[in-house]
């Protein structure tokens, strides 16, 4: 193929592939992996769509605003420039800010594990903070608490968003709820690598998706019950002494004295309601495979694992990560070799805004009701935004990207949330069932025509050592503006320029990467990136001790305790199952989950057809057994039915699921006319949004967490005229 190779990352998720663009006479036309980049050994199927994305027909190109009221069916768009969309924002902004205060405005994005946002995330919580409000939007509860928030209960850090699985070196892989084949592929990629020089991987999923095929373990859990299974294998370890003694002598407080008895006797205690006879009963998963499974934990260590959503989305969230982290304490593998590491960093000045960050400032959203969740930490829940919404605590909202009707639970209270506002402006590269709501909608580059810097790609030591400043391959399309350009020119206008150089960005890089040495200049000469010689350091608790009240890994937590939160990890049945809602089993016997699927970004890109063509409708997976016993025969259109409605679907049989559980996908909405496959209505009775019957609540009372992944259904022919038109 010929034209210019550039070399480049992807951004579209969280692996951040690095990769090679060809880019012949001005135009994109290829991505490809790049092998000498540390994430570029492969670049999956949404990647090498990027060209098709970049050009696709339905790109919003110019800044437009509605003319028609937020409930009519046709916005009336009307296009105008960016100076009259830009200063209309600052305008509303400033005026709402100053009638109620800076926290009726509400800010959100799309998440930046699984989009581009991330090139500008940070830059976008700066603003945030300067502007003064304390409610950011980011869906941190769906996808996000497990790694980074949940943990800090636990280990006083982000394990395992910041420690990372240090794959190359692992002896034994412990992936829960995580599918890196369709979620990071530079995970997957070492990971064969390292089963096929000899480490040990174990997979906790309810489908035997991915990597789980060459698991030594793979373990089939009942949606929900994560952590009856944890206590399980904690349990058989303690049991046969497969622990690291020293390791929980010296770092963790089992030895406090709380309740009148040891630390680590509650534990056993606790773990001990769990045998793995009675976790078999709980989880579904074979007595004998939970003890195989803890004695290669302690047998094959270190253990370096990873969590996805696949355990964020409960009513039990919060503990479910509770009980998986103690586990994995009681292996002795945080930060070894070959377990969880903070890999070094290269230098660079901090620039998320946290110098913004006051007493004064009034809480976030749903912080009362939740005063150890996301709130604490500034992040508003869906549930909690759209309840501030509705009841005019939040009054005006601007969003970098996301598509909140269709990523939440409750679409139709979304809805209805979002056209309660006064105020509401979206920046996307398509319009949504979400921007359709909005009062001005702004044209935003894709990553392929926008420059971004990054510092680190969070990996390994090798990938925490390169810095890359990705170049645009090409110019932005229309009129359309990179998110972080979006950000400078908004501050400037509210008045924020000061914070933000003055809306250069080309300074504000310089001064995020001034104390690594590297200038933009040398990374312009090297557009393959700066390494940054780096040497880890281990066990780096022993100077330090852990970030938490105790300076321990707290097996038990005091903070926790202190605000009526059970302090040992915990399990409590799903609160929407079959087992905690007998009123609901007759005529929803089903556990309803939902998996990320491999060909799309979320709810993102079924218009292209690149993607589209390998998975044309929606669909629900199910076991052969259940789909007999109801007259559902592979491929036929089905409803979907839980207690809040029904949506469509076609079924698909997986003879590796419990003949209990079915596996549905989120975010059908968007039509694909290259194929002639239909678009569905987000709402109604045609709908196949699955968010459209999956509840927000009841949520978990720690994170907010919605229960998306484990709730009642059922399953029964559709008996109408083929909705797909195929």
């Amino acid at each position: 193929m010929g034209g210019d190779t550039v070399p480049t990352f992807c951004p579209l998720c969280a692996s951040r592939c690095g990769a090679r663009a060809t880019v012949t006479e001005g135009t994109f036309v290829a991505l490809l992996p790049d092998a000498s980049h540390p994430t570029g050994k492969a670049i999956c199927l949404k990647g090498k769509a990027a060209p098709e994305i970049v050009y696709h027909p339905s790109r919003l190109l110019h800044p437009v605003k509605r003319t028609n009221p937020r409930d009519s069916a046709d916005p009336g768009w009307e296009q105008i420039t960016w100076d009259e969309a830009l200063d209309t924002v600052a305008e509303r902004l400033i005026a709402a800010a100053a009638s109620d205060g800076p926290e009726c405005v509400g800010f959100s994005s799309s998440s930046p594990s699984t989009s581009a946002i991330s090139d500008a995330v940070d830059w976008v919580q700066r603003l945030i903070r300067a502007f003064g409000s304390p409610n950011y939007c980011n869906y941190v509860e769906l996808c996000g608490w497990g790694r980074y928030l949940a943990p800090l209960y636990t280990f006083g850090a982000s394990v395992p968003g910041v420690y990372l699985p240090d794959l190359d070196n692992a002896g034994c892989i412990l992936f829960w709820g995580y599918n890196p084949s369709v979620a990071r592929l530079a995970h997957a990629t070492s990971t064969v690598a390292a089963v096929a020089r000899g480490a040990k991987l174990i997979v906790v999923d309810p489908r035997k998706a991915g990597l789980a095929s060459k698991a030594d373990h793979w373990l089939r859990v009942r949606p929900g019950t994560d952590a009856a299974l944890a206590l399980s294998l904690t349990h058989v370890m303690i049991e046969h002494g497969w622990y690291d003694a020293d390791f929980v002598r010296d770092w963790t407080n089992a030895a406090d004295d709380v309740e009148g008895e040891r630390v680590w006797d509650l534990l056993a205690s606790r773990c001990a309601q769990f045998p793995a006879e009675v976790a078999q009963e709980i989880t579904g998963v074979p007595a004998a495979d939970i003890v195989a499974a803890a004695r290669t934990l302690w047998e094959a260590r270190p253990v370096a694992f990873y969590t996805w959503s696949g355990l964020e989305q409960h009513s039990g969230a919060t503990q479910t990560i509770r009980a998986i982290d103690v586990l994995y304490a009681l292996t002795g593998s945080l930060d070894v070799p070959g377990g969880n590491v903070l890999f070094e960093a290269v230098p660079s000045n901090p620039i998320d805004g946290a110098e913004f960050l006051s007493d004064a400032r009034p809480p976030a959203v749903g912080l009362e009701q939740r005063p150890l969740g996301p709130a604490r930490f500034e992040y508003v829940t869906g549930e909690d935004f759209y309840t501030a919404a509705l009841d005019r605590r939040i009054k005006a909202l601007v969003s970098f990207g996301g598509n909140m009707v269709m990523a939440h639970g409750d679409s139709a209270r979304g809805r209805e949330a979002l056209r309660s506002l006064d105020f509401f402006v979206q920046a996307d590269l398509f319009m949504t069932p979400t921007g359709e709501l909005a009062d001005i909608m702004l044209p935003v580059t894709s990553p392929f025509e926008s420059e971004a810097l990054k510092i680190g790609f969070e990996y390994s030591q090798e990938a925490q050592s390169l810095v890359q400043l990705r170049q645009p391959l090409v110019a932005p399309r229309g009129e359309a503006r990179s998110d972080l350009q979006i950000v400078f020119d908004l501050a400037t206008r509210l008045g924020l320029g000061a914070h933000f150089w003055d809306g250069d960005i080309e300074a504000a890089f310089r001064h995020q990467l001034a104390p690594s040495g590297i200038t933009l200049e040398d990374l312009r000469a090297n557009p393959a990136g700066v390494r940054v010689p780096l040497t880890t350091r281990y066990r780096k608790y022993a100077q330090t001790g852990f970030a938490t009240p105790s300076h321990k890994v707290e097996l038990y937590s005091a903070t926790l305790a202190a605000h009526g939160y059970e302090p040992l990890p915990t399990f409590e049945e799903p609160l929407t199952s079959p087992r905690s809602r007998p009123d609901l089993a007759d005529r929803y016997p089903l556990v309803l989950s939902c998996a990320k699927s491999l060909f799309f970004c979320e709810a993102q890109h079924r218009q292209v057809a690149a993607l589209r063509k390998s998975a044309p409708d929606p669909q629900v997976e199910m076991h052969p057994s259940a789909a007999a016993a109801r007259g559902i025969t592979a491929g036929d259109w089905v409803t979907l039915d839980t207690p809040q409605g029904s949506v469509r679907a076609r079924a698909k049989f997986n003879p590796s699921l419990d003949p209990q559980v079915v596996f549905a996908q989120h975010g059908w909405w968007e039509a694909c006319e290259e194929l002639g496959l239909p678009g569905y209505p987000p709402y109604g009775p045609d709908s196949a949004n699955l968010n459209l019957v999956l509840r927000q609540t009841p949520s978990d009372p720690i994170s907010g967490s919605s229960p998306l992944r484990a709730s009642v259904c059922d399953v029964a022919p559709l008996h109408a005229a083929d909705p797909g038109g195929s």
